[in-house]
């Protein structure tokens, strides 16, 4: 450890971050010159802001400026921050999950790029989602894609299976129209599916990505229908059985698009998957990292379809 950053307030849930400039794959190939100088760091719980200084002394961070949640709450009456990308034009995009009271609700804020002044909402004259977390977007494309995530002030108090049916946990994966800030087109995927994290293929010519559902176990592959210019989603089903006995949270793409890797909750692994066919991914790497299913636990696996048994506890030498 050669420094540490404290920050100045409690309860801030500093759950994702994100770069002021050059985070999404589409920017970087575009222009190498761009500077990951300023850290994007939101709060899930408070909807505190703070941008962090990594370029001035790299070996000592500071934090610069720090908007409050008051300001969120006021100007774009939006609260509990999720994701960060930088937008084409170098203003920064944060996701959010509801509002100020914890009520689900969707769309995202926008900061100067410059001055990281709060700007107000990004979406406008369109239809809000009911509950948003993630997202990422293809600029040569002219499309934004958004996940769900879940009602805040119910779900953060921690999963309740009672919570299952009543609308808790979010089912849609959004489709925007990146230029225009509108939405154009909605998938239902299915009661408590919850999808979260999303990602497109890092060629800023490709149009197609996938996205995890965190509790119906399903990863699915979107992709652009040329001949309706309109957005497909389906269900992929990996070697390596993804069902509803997994919950795929975190998911990345490999830099070169070729592998896939998935964070297993509950179970404890990471996953790698093949994508020379990009519609059928090929599971050719697997780690356990602790989770549920480690021999010796409290859990007994009855029947699996990938494992001869159960995986050694991990020990950390």
């Amino acid at each position: 450890v050669i420094h540490r950053l404290p920050m100045p307030n409690l309860k801030d849930e500093l759950h994702c971050s994100g770069w002021s400039a050059g985070s999404t794959g589409s920017i970087c190939f575009d222009n190498i010159t761009t500077k990951k100088n300023k850290l994007i760091l939101p709060g899930l719980i408070s909807s505190r802001i703070y941008v962090v200084d990594v370029g001035t002394q790299c070996r000592a961070p500071t934090v610069c400026k720090m908007i409050e949640p008051v300001d969120v709450f006021w100007k774009c009456n939006k609260g509990h921050l999720s994701v960060v990308h930088s937008l084409p034009n170098g203003d920064i995009l944060i996701a959010n999950m509801g509002d100020a009271a914890g009520r689900g609700k969707g769309g995202f804020i926008v900061l100067d790029g410059d001055t990281f002044e709060l700007k107000g909402n990004w979406e406008h004259e369109c239809e809000v989602p009911p509950t948003g977390y993630d997202f990422w977007y293809q600029p040569r494309h002219n499309v934004l894609i958004s996940t769900a995530g879940m009602v805040p002030r119910i779900a953060g108090r921690g999963f309740n299976p009672d919570d299952l049916k009543k609308g808790v946990y979010g089912r849609r994966l959004n489709v925007w129209n990146l230029s225009c800030r509108t939405l154009t087109q909605c998938f239902d995927l299915g009661e408590d599916s919850l999808p979260l994290s999303v990602k497109f293929l890092h060629n800023p010519d490709a149009a197609e990505g996938y996205v995890s559902c965190a509790l119906s176990g399903i990863i699915y592959r979107f992709y652009k229908c040329e001949a309706s210019a309109a957005e497909s989603a389906h269900r992929e089903s990996p070697d390596g059985g993804l069902g509803a006995e997994t919950f795929p949270s975190d998911l990345v793409i490999s830099l070169d698009d070729k592998y896939l890797y998935v964070c297993n909750w509950l179970h404890g692994d990471i996953r790698q998957y093949e994508l020379s066919r990009a519609c059928k991914p090929r599971l050719v790497g697997q780690v356990f990292v602790g989770g549920s299913i480690l021999r010796g636990g409290p859990v007994t696996v009855c029947r699996d379809e990938e494992l001869k048994c159960q995986p050694e506890p991990l020990v950390i030498k």
